[in-house]
């Protein structure tokens, strides 16, 4: 195992992928149903950071852990997100939780943070008309204008990406489609170096 590798910093774009009946065997033999929309992969990348703070090796860790914890699976919950994870649980700040418990608040933040609902979000904004394409030249102003501004080179590559229609539209769904991929393969690439 290397938990260094488990617990390390990671982008929150992690690819949700469904298993119907991904169970975890507890101390006491029986069958938890702990997630439904999280790869294997995920899971034991989970379960191998939530047994860092395991402390008492009893399947259960502190719940004021639980920000570190997810922060350094990649997850950006803010205090009040955390707090709204252990009112839903029913989980004190001085309690515990389990692995099941702790996983479906790690799906629940992963949800919340879904960069393409976020990059639809942003995009959608300029869609006046709502009828699913943004001019590309807004895009570009608001691309190098606002927030974390990229180059005009970045976002050269970004549009040329993005399938610009003749008449300079671009179908936003397709664009967060193609840049959260574009994440996915960065993190994966970064990963393997």
């Amino acid at each position: 195992m290397q938990s260094s590798a488990a617990c390390r910093n990671k982008s929150s774009s992690h690819e949700l992928t469904t298993f119907a009946n991904v169970r975890y065997q507890g101390k006491a033999g029986l069958h938890m149903d702990m997630a439904k929309f999280l790869s294997q992969d995920q899971i034991n990348e989970y379960k191998e950071c939530f047994s860092l703070y395991d402390q008492k090796r009893r399947g259960k860790m502190k719940a004021q852990d639980l920000l570190t914890v997810m922060r350094s699976l990649g997850c950006c919950p803010t205090l009040t997100e955390l707090d709204r994870h252990l009112l839903t649980h029913k989980i004190d700040k001085s309690g515990e939780l389990d692995f099941s418990t702790f996983l479906s608040m790690m799906h629940a933040q992963i949800r919340r943070e879904n960069p393409r609902v976020e990059i639809l979000r942003a995009v959608r904004v300029m869609d006046t008309e709502k009828r699913g394409f943004i001019a590309a030249v807004e895009l570009r102003a608001r691309l190098t204008g606002f927030g974390e501004r990229l180059a005009d080179q970045e976002v050269d590559e970004l549009l040329s990406e993005a399938g610009v229609t003749f008449d300079g539209q671009i179908h936003y769904e397709d664009f967060a489609k193609m840049v959260t991929f574009l994440m996915v393969d960065a993190e994966q690439t970064s990963d393997q170096q």
